[in-house]
């Protein structure tokens, strides 16, 4: 595999940053995970670290060096962690779950599957255009189907930001899964949270993406979408892969995988209460008991194998 790839998360206008995104990568297989958390007094950030850690614990488990199935690999950890996020709440006997949205992608011979449950979205890019991209678990996005809202009605409604399904809510979620898309030499693949998307547009991203080197373009992008949210701007977040099979960019940018070894992962997920982008006012031993606890959550969840 060859690919160029590029995280970033920023707080906006927010007192937290809630979203959580994270990346890992084996030697055949490649990963990608956007979450924004829901919920008061830190609870929404414990919630999406949840689901990108449940989903990167298992990649790191199972990707030897590819996945036996993704779809069911996707299944299993997205609803792994919708248990964990219910468990963490009985546990610490909060008044209501906190909760997280999550679109993760899979990548592996050259072919990409993805899931999602909420409003973070994938968008599926190609020449300057987006060719696919997830549909909204929201009442916005079911009226605009129905023919009852345009988009430009939509990017200004009352209740768009309200969704039906996501993970940690006390009903299951609404988990949607993809085709198997095969990628073509120069497809992008961009996850990002709602704070990007609401403020500039998938068909935006891709015009500014085309041919662009993206760890300079997509930070430019971020920026924008900041400006635009103004002094009330949400968390934005995004992980953007271009597929490459050719150095169509500065070399440092491009990640081979051939050279690592066969049961060998790399992951890139910062830690919680760690991360300059995830600001929080959670004293070092708070932090120190959050990171302990949401380890034990996964870990009952997604037991580790003997002597691992």
């Amino acid at each position: 595999m060859r690919f160029t790839i590029y995280q970033d998360s920023r707080q906006g206008g927010r007192a937290n940053n809630e979203d959580r995104t994270t990346y890992c990568y084996s030697r055949e297989a490649l990963l990608m995970v956007v979450a924004d958390g829901m919920g008061g007094h830190h609870y929404g950030e414990i919630a999406s670290q949840i689901a990108v850690q449940t989903l990167a614990d298992s990649f790191q488990r199972e990707a030897r060096p590819t996945l036996d199935d993704p779809f069911r690999f996707l299944q299993k950890g997205l609803t792994n962690a919708h248990h964990a996020i219910l468990d963490y709440t009985v546990r610490h006997r909060l008044r209501d779950t906190p909760r997280t949205t999550c679109v993760a992608c899979i990548v592996q011979d050259n072919v990409a599957c993805w899931a999602h449950a909420g409003d973070s979205r994938l968008f599926q890019m190609r020449g300057g255009k987006v060719i696919t991209q997830t549909r909204d678990h929201s009442r916005v996005r079911f009226l605009i189907e129905e023919g009852m809202l345009s988009e430009t009605q939509a990017a200004v409604h009352p209740e768009r930001n309200k969704i039906y399904s996501c993970l940690g809510s006390p009903t299951p979620p609404e988990i949607e899964f993809s085709r198997k898309t095969p990628l073509n030499h120069g497809d992008i693949l961009l996850l990002c949270s709602d704070g990007l998307w609401g403020e500039v547009s998938g068909e935006q991203m891709a015009i500014a993406l085309k041919g662009a080197n993206l760890v300079h373009a997509m930070p430019m992008l971020l920026t924008q979408a900041e400006a635009k949210g103004g002094p009330q701007a949400d968390n934005l977040s995004v992980v953007v892969v271009r597929w490459e099979d050719a150095y169509v960019e500065e070399p440092r940018s491009i990640i081979s995988t051939q050279t690592m070894r066969h049961n060998e992962v790399a992951t890139h997920m910062e830690e919680f209460g760690r991360d300059p982008a995830h600001p929080t006012d959670l004293s070092e031993d708070e932090i120190e008991k959050a990171i302990e606890e949401i380890r034990a959550t996964i870990d009952k969840f997604n037991p580790r194998k003997q002597g691992q």
